[in-house]
């Protein structure tokens, strides 16, 4: 390799103007996130119960719990993974913005075909769901991390704020589309209330898309018509594609696989074909990081499955077990403004961790999340196999506070360390290796909330082996973490 001199890209700042310290058009991207995450919090609530019920109702509980686990762990998957391409197709070809546009449509076209009480008309919805949020997710965090110069000291804060937006939609959607409407009117109806979320975030996004200036335009504006055309015409073709893949729901790890053996390639491949050392070094770390992120979401995303189903069976609680979906997101709301403050001010300090122990940490805490159920189950468990309410919401508590040393200070990390072209694609890549972690949730939740007749003991069993893993894990990257700094060059 012909080793080239490192260059920062220039940055091309927003339009003027700010709102609490940050760029005004980070607000209107929060606006828009939230009814994204309203839409898919409110139908990720009901998701695993409603398929387990609807369409597997004729077999065996445990056997039913263990299908619907498996439909869950590979839509989530794939919501994820698609990301990917939908970074590539923004980046290279159509723009941030009508990405955006194209993808949220989709989405809500798939969630009003979830109200079809048909196993094939809702796989089709899901599919739908899955190619739309391609587009969607990867690029509108993209645009977040063009508001701020390399080296802002506000970008960790911006992006935890927007992390915010995201929580912040996800929950109000349990209590809506969950408990209020899909509880007392169906729970197909809940996915058409989250449908109507997801509207309302594409008519922010479109209404104000004046703050955004420069940012997220089409790279050939004269030509961005027939290019969202050929676009949906790709997207329609790969529909049938994310069925086959959710009614074969075990195909979706092998190919998930492959897909993370084709990225590492990919983006070493890019650090080596540019001739700069530092990218190519920052790309390695930016694979470790992915490590820790897949096996943080595969430990964290038993939310939406086992720890739904161990809400409904296992709690003593005087409400709704849809209302623990909440739990998370009201914790990040509750928290976020701490950790947005708290950086920056131990930044000031010299006392701020590198990103490296900053995933380490996320690791622990899950770990110690599932440790306190396991204690919960073994002490304090009443004569039905249930335990008090708090303790799931203080696991829920603990966990939300790993994922804030991980999910948004990833998200900046990916927008730091990817080369300025593919910094959609990066996103992606990022947003896929949480569709490797939600299929992992699916298998691990198939085996804690699909065994017959085991009971609450399941879920002590397989929380234990979870915990094991987050401690272990965790300190192994603390123990590496000097080695991940050097290769970021000075990032942080």
């Amino acid at each position: 390799m012909t080793e080239k001199p490192h260059v920062e890209p220039a940055f091309l700042p927003p339009p003027p103007g700010e709102f609490v310290g940050h760029p005004r058009p980070l607000w209107m991207l929060f606006g828009a996130e939230f009814w994204e995450r309203f839409a898919y919090y409110g139908m990720r609530a009901l998701l695993a119960v409603y398929v387990a019920t609807t369409f597997f109702g004729l077999l065996p509980e445990g056997e039913a719990r263990a299908q619907a686990s498996l439909t869950y762990g590979a839509y989530t998957a794939l919501i994820y993974a698609t990301g990917l391409f939908g970074g590539f197709v923004a980046d290279r070809y159509l723009g941030y913005r009508s990405s955006i546009m194209l993808g949220g449509t989709l989405m809500a076209g798939g969630l009003f075909l979830l109200l079809i009480p048909d196993l094939t008309w809702f796989l089709l919805g899901l599919a739908v769901i899955v190619v739309g949020n391609g587009l969607f997710k990867p690029n509108i965090s993209t645009m977040v991390g063009q508001l701020y110069a390399p080296g802002d000291a506000r970008r960790d804060s911006g992006f935890t704020i927007f992390y915010m937006g995201i929580n912040a939609g996800g929950a109000v959607a349990p209590l809506i589309c969950g408990t209020l409407i899909g509880a007392r009117y169906g729970y197909e109806w809940g996915f058409f209330s989250a449908g109507l979320g997801m509207i309302a975030g594409l008519m922010l996004f479109h209404w104000l898309r004046g703050w955004l200036g420069h940012v997220g335009e089409a790279p050939v504006p004269a030509r961005n018509a027939s290019r969202v055309f050929k676009v949906l015409l790709g997207c329609i073709a790969a529909v049938p594609v994310a069925y086959l893949m959710l009614s074969q729901a075990k195909l979706v790890g092998y190919i998930l696989l492959a897909l993370f053996v084709v990225l590492a390639v990919y983006f070493i491949g890019s650090g080596v074909r540019s001739g700069d050392k530092v990218q190519m070094h920052r790309y390695m770390a930016m694979l470790l990081l992915f490590l820790a992120k897949i096996l943080f979401w595969g430990m964290f995303e038993q939310a939406g499955t086992s720890l739904n189903f161990f809400a409904k069976d296992h709690v003593d609680a005087p409400f709704d077990f849809t209302l623990f979906q909440s739990a998370n997101p009201i914790f990040i709301i509750a928290l976020a403004p701490l950790f947005a403050w708290l950086w920056p001010k131990l930044e000031a300090s010299r006392l701020n961790p590198s990103i490296p122990r900053k995933f380490a940490l996320a690791l622990i805490l899950v770990a110690i999340g599932f440790t306190t159920l396991v204690l919960s189950i073994g002490h304090l468990q009443d004569s039905a196999e249930r335990i008090p309410w708090g303790m799931l919401a203080l696991a829920y508590a603990i966990n939300t506070m790993g994922e804030l040393c991980l999910s948004p200070i990833g998200l900046s990390m990916v927008s730091k360390l990817a080369a300025p072209k593919e910094t959609g694609m990066a996103m992606g890549a990022w947003f896929m290796c949480s569709a490797i972690g939600n299929y992992v949730a699916g298998v691990i939740a198939s085996v804690a909330s699909g065994s017959t007749g085991a009971g609450i003991a399941q879920y002590a069993e397989t929380y234990t082996h979870i915990a094991w893993a987050g401690f272990i894990m965790g300190a192994a990257f603390l123990l590496f973490a000097p080695l991940i700094n050097r290769l970021m060059h000075g990032v942080k």
